[in-house]
This record gives C-alpha cells, structure tokens and sequence, in this order.
C-alpha cells in the first residue's frame, strides 16, 4: 500500500478541483496512482467542477436564517447557472444550510467563510460537492451576518428567493420587523435616513437637477429653492423612514415606526450587476458547421 502524502493530495486536487478529502479517498482507492485517481474522480463524477468555474453563475437563490431569540442572523446569495436548478428543493437546501453556517460562525469574510467547516468539510469543499451533485457552477456571491444584543432581527424573502432583507430595529414587534422588511423589499431605499445619503451621489444629483431646472428655462434666482424642493423628494425616494409605506401611502415609514429605530439593514437582489451569457445559437450552429 503506498503512502498518501499531503503533496499527492493537494497535485490531485489542483487537477481536478475535488475536494481533499475525495481526492485523498481516491488516492487511498487506487494504491496512490495519480491517473486512477483522477479516473476514479471523474467516474465519481467529483472532478466535474473544474471543468465549470469558467461558466457564468448568474441566477441563483437569496436566503437568510434569523435564530430562535432575532439576534443573530445572516443573509447570503448563492448563485447558480440555471433558473431550473434554482428552483429546486435541493438548491434551497444548500443555500439554507450556508445561511445558517454564516450565522452560527460568524465568518470575517468570503475567504474565511470558505475554510470553515460545515458538515465536516470545508465549505469550499462542500460547494465543489455540490457543484458535481447538481451539475451546474455554484458560487457563493455575498453574505451579511447581524448581531445584535438590545434589538430584533427580521428577514423577508420575496418570490422564492428572487429578493433577500435582513433589517435591525430597536425592538417593537416581529409584525413591525416583517412589514419594514417587506418594505425594504419593495421600495428599495438606499439608506435608513438622510444621513447615510452618499455624499456624492448627492452631490451629482444636485448637479443634475439644477441642470435640469436651467434648460427649463428658469431664472437663475429661483434655480436654488426649485432644486432644494426636488432634493427633499429625492430624500423621500432613498432613504428608508422617508419614503411612504407600501401597505398605507398616507403614512410615512418613521410614522409606522413610532418610537422605534432602524439600526441597519441589507437588501440583496439576486443577479444583480452579474452580466449574463447571452446565447448566439446561431454563430454556435456555425462553429460546429466549420
């Protein structure tokens, strides 16, 4: 029986992109022979991964986990090649899992994340698991992770997973947490009030307006009043306790608050700024042709 060394595993793994418990089980299997093991791989159907990282993963599914008592809670995208493999149970299984990992470990960051250890396998591992499970590239894109001592943590996810919230409040009740979060959802503010309003997005907002008001013709006097008036309708837009609730326009969201504060929110769109692969089956008919 030969010896598996750590160098044998980590050539192995490089070759195929298995995880290095496979690639060390296969190496074990097949007496050390790097061919056979890469074979044993592939009949595995382990070593597919590889031969998927160059795709395009731009659906996908958005899913969060809030614990038991709404103070830890995470928010993730993972994303997928096909809108068939996003809609199945087995893909939400994943991304459920990976949603609470994040809000069990407490990961610093995406790399962090990958070498933790979820089912007893790195979770770097566990994707390439899946990938060769599922048959599709699977990334994990973002993640946000709430932890909070005095407040509540709600979630929303809307249409299946299409749209993710996880929002801190101050307290009030989880009815509260959902209709803000639903409203996050929807509305889309940028920030929770005026505040948090990126200072050059505002400032070229300005610019805009006041450029607008001028080829309206309006005298150079009244420009200013007219583009601070605009302003204050953009601030109903952006930020968060400004803009009119969904469920009751008459009211504002700081009024449907009351007493209570939005501490911090984050709002995922799954496939949001990923380019997707546009098919020419035509020109793909042609290359096959010549």
């Amino acid at each position: 029986m030969a010896q598996i060394t750590a160098a044998m595993v980590k050539e192995l793994r490089e070759i195929t992109g298995a995880g290095m418990m496979d690639c060390k089980k296969a190496l074990a299997e097949t007496d050390g022979d790097k061919q056979k093991a890469i074979d044993f791989l592939r009949e595995k159907g382990i070593a597919k991964a590889e031969k998927k990282a160059g795709r395009i993963a731009a659906e996908g599914v958005v899913a969060a986990f809030v614990n038991a008592d709404a103070k830890v809670g995470a928010l993730v995208e993972v994303n997928c090649e096909t809108d068939f493999v996003a809609k199945t149970d087995k893909f939400h299984d994943l991304v459920n899992k990976v949603a609470k990992h994040i809000a069990d470990t407490n990961p610093a960051d995406m790399a962090a994340l990958n070498d933790s250890t979820l089912e007893g396998k790195k979770v770097s591992d566990f994707i390439t698991e899946a990938i060769a499970s599922i048959g599709e590239k699977i990334d994990i894109r973002r993640f946000a992770r709430y932890e909070t001592a005095e407040g509540r943590l709600t979630s929303y996810i809307h249409m299946g997973g299409k749209i993710g919230v996880l929002v801190e409040l101050s307290g009030g009740t989880p009815e509260l947490g959902k209709d803000i979060a639903m409203q996050i959802a929807a509305a889309n503010p940028a920030c929770v009030d005026r505040a948090g309003v990126d200072p050059a997005a505002l400032d070229h907002e300005r610019e805009v307006l006041k450029k607008q008001a001028l080829e309206e013709g309006k005298p150079a006097n009244i420009v200013e009043k007219m583009v601070e008036g605009r302003i204050n309708k953009y601030y109903k837009e952006v930020c968060l306790i400004e803009q009119a609730f969904v469920k009751d326009p008459e009211q504002t969201v700081k009024k449907v608050l009351g007493g209570v504060n939005v501490n911090r929110f984050a709002r995922y769109q799954m496939g949001e700024g990923i380019e997707k692969k546009q098919e020419d089956f035509a020109a793909e008919v042609m290359a096959q042709v010549k």
